[in-house]
């Protein structure tokens, strides 16, 4: 079985991939939905379910331009890890829709609103051990892998007990979106620019631009939790903000944070993120990691793939889902 086209919620580039990675990328796509065939057909049909709705696939784009953008000349040989990291993603959103009760994810239903939250807790399980299948052939490049995974885990266990302690504070949201987000697009870039024979500069470049990425990412991600559109995020909005989290939670005043219901408190952060200037703030901060992270891509030679990224980069702050 191979996948037919990306769902709508996949970021478009503003100029063409060079022809490689596009053959590249198609690849992924190719090899994530064979590489979770299964005879328990559960498994098989709620992975093939959430891979076949698309997302917007930043992170293995970030993988196969990476290592173009350092003189690899065959993509498809990336193709591989790059599923592998989105799988992780992957993985990790359908557990993450168990613990928030979301209910649609990338356009449709949630596997948790489908299949219920055990067996999206063993779809999850079932898709990271598929990473481990697909990285098997890379030796130290899984090291790089597992670190990003475990920090993944930390992020997402600090967030919960920052909320549980009423603690969630600027401080802590940004270390939660080091972790979370930010360390999986640094490995997409570390380990992209790896196996395109990078040099160790250019290596770390391309980590650090993920990592700046990463948190710009997940920056325009929480506003858009708080001011987007369910049907154009195509999924559950609202979510951060109901269960105190996000940056419109670490940027409220205290007394909003502390109201006595759950609707006159999201109402209050709500309120105050709108009404003053946390919106500009947040925004003003994810587009100067974004023009960061372009600044480190100096060390690369001119080239397609190099214009990819950049372009890349600018796609994190203006989209608007």
């Amino acid at each position: 079985m191979t996948m037919q086209q990306v769902s709508f919620t996949a970021l478009q580039p503003r100029t063409e991939l060079p022809e490689a990675v596009q053959t590249a990328f198609q690849a992924v796509e190719n090899l994530m939905v064979d590489v979770v065939d299964s005879e328990v057909t559960v498994l098989r049909d709620a992975s093939r379910h959430i891979i076949a709705a698309g997302g917007k696939r930043v992170r293995p784009r970030l993988v196969l331009l990476a290592y173009a953008a350092v003189g690899g000349t065959q993509p498809t040989d990336a193709a591989a890890v790059a599923a592998a990291v989105e799988l992780v993603h992957t993985a990790s959103v359908v557990h993450d829709d168990i613990n928030d009760h979301g209910v649609v994810r990338r356009g449709r239903p949630s596997v948790n609103a489908l299949w219920g939250r055990t067996f999206a807790l063993l779809t999850g399980d079932y898709l990271f051990t598929k990473v481990y299948e697909l990285m098997s052939p890379y030796r130290d490049l899984n090291v790089l892998l597992a670190k990003a995974t475990v920090a993944l885990v930390e992020g997402e266990t600090l967030q919960a007990a920052a909320v549980k302690d009423n603690n969630f504070s600027r401080e802590v949201y940004y270390r939660v979106i080091s972790l979370k987000t930010a360390a999986l697009f640094k490995a997409a870039g570390a380990i992209g620019a790896t196996l395109g024979g990078g040099t160790p500069e250019q290596i770390r470049a391309l980590g650090e631009f993920g990592f700046n990425v990463g948190l710009a990412f997940q920056i325009i991600d929480d506003i858009l939790d708080l001011i987007g559109d369910e049907k154009q995020l195509g999924k559950t909005a609202g979510i951060d903000l109901d269960q105190g989290r996000g940056f419109a939670t670490a940027y409220a005043e205290p007394e909003a944070a502390n109201e006595p219901s759950l609707d006159a408190k999201v109402n209050a952060i709500k309120a105050k993120a709108l009404e003053g200037d946390a919106l500009n703030q947040a925004r003003e901060q994810a587009s100067m990691l974004v023009q960061q992270a372009i600044n480190l891509l100096d060390v690369l030679p001119d080239s397609p793939s190099k214009e990819a990224l950049a372009d890349l980069a600018h796609m994190i702050v203006d989209r608007t889902y």
